[in-house]
């Protein structure tokens, strides 16, 4: 197989790679919390939170701990059983 070919073939297998996962990233939404989860809002630790508040939309952006406004993914009826933790 010639080089040309070589790196046709390892281009279209990436791509092929690539199209499946971005497809996938469009299945649910990026704020869709799991079944039997709930977003648990006021005990994340800095740098630690799943998704976005306070101006951002990133997981792993969260700049002080126990921030109100900051949340994380845990089981139902966890979060109430957590100090400052508010379902939201």
């Amino acid at each position: 197989m010639t080089d040309i070919k070589k790196t046709v073939a390892v281009t279209a297998a990436l791509t092929g790679v690539l199209a499946l996962g971005v497809g996938s990233m469009f299945d649910e939404p990026v704020s869709a919390i799991g079944k039997g989860k709930e977003k648990c809002a006021g005990i994340v630790k800095a740098g630690q939170n799943d998704c976005g508040a306070n101006g951002h939309d990133c997981g792993g952006y969260a700049k002080v701990d126990g921030d109100p406004n900051e949340w994380i993914e845990l089981p139902k009826g966890t979060c109430k059983k957590i100090v400052n933790g508010r379902v939201i």
